[in-house]
């Protein structure tokens, strides 16, 4: 199974994607792609989304390839955040293709966190132009072939509708 959990900041996308994988089968293991440097606020997040996770998962921080650990890695992978882990990549491009064919073989329930930016006013620079359309156009490949896809508004989750079902 093949979940993508869209929503914006503080919507409760990463708690409602954790409570996802509680429901996948073990291992599960937790791509945290967010690197905190020097900034209080963004450490007292990532700790406090690391005090709600079980002990028995596995934890991978700031990784760069996710479509090798994909390939990797056995059990449940909670990939969060794509937004984070789009930022670190250089110039912000990434193989679309290739990340998604690499969730699609996977044999074990992946779910994928990302950002919904398209909510948020029009970026004022350049680089956040480029980044609010480099990741509409990531999540809308990863929706392609996600199995499901939630939006989180308000701590609430509201299941969209798939193109093949429509």
């Amino acid at each position: 199974m093949i979940t993508l959990v869209l929503g914006g900041a503080r919507s409760g996308k990463s708690k409602f994607a954790e409570d996802l994988a509680r429901q996948c089968a073990r291992p599960v293991t937790y791509v945290a792609t967010l690197v905190v440097e020097g900034d209080a606020d963004l450490a007292a997040r990532v700790r406090a989304h690391r005090d709600r996770r079980p002990n028995d998962w596995t934890t991978v921080e700031g990784h760069e390839d996710l479509t090798t650990l994909l390939s990797a890695t056995k059990g449940t992978v909670l990939i969060d955040s794509l937004g984070p882990w789009l930022a670190g990549q250089p110039e912000m491009t990434v193989n679309v293709a290739t990340l998604c064919q690499a969730v699609k073989v996977r044999f074990d329930d992946t779910v994928i966190v990302s950002d919904e930016v398209g909510f948020g006013v029009h970026p004022e620079t350049p680089i956040g132009r480029a980044f609010r359309d480099a990741l509409g156009t990531l999540n809308q490949a990863v929706a392609e072939v996600a199995d499901e896809v939630y939006l989180v508004v308000a701590g609430r989750a509201l299941l969209l509708p798939t193109r093949r079902s429509t």
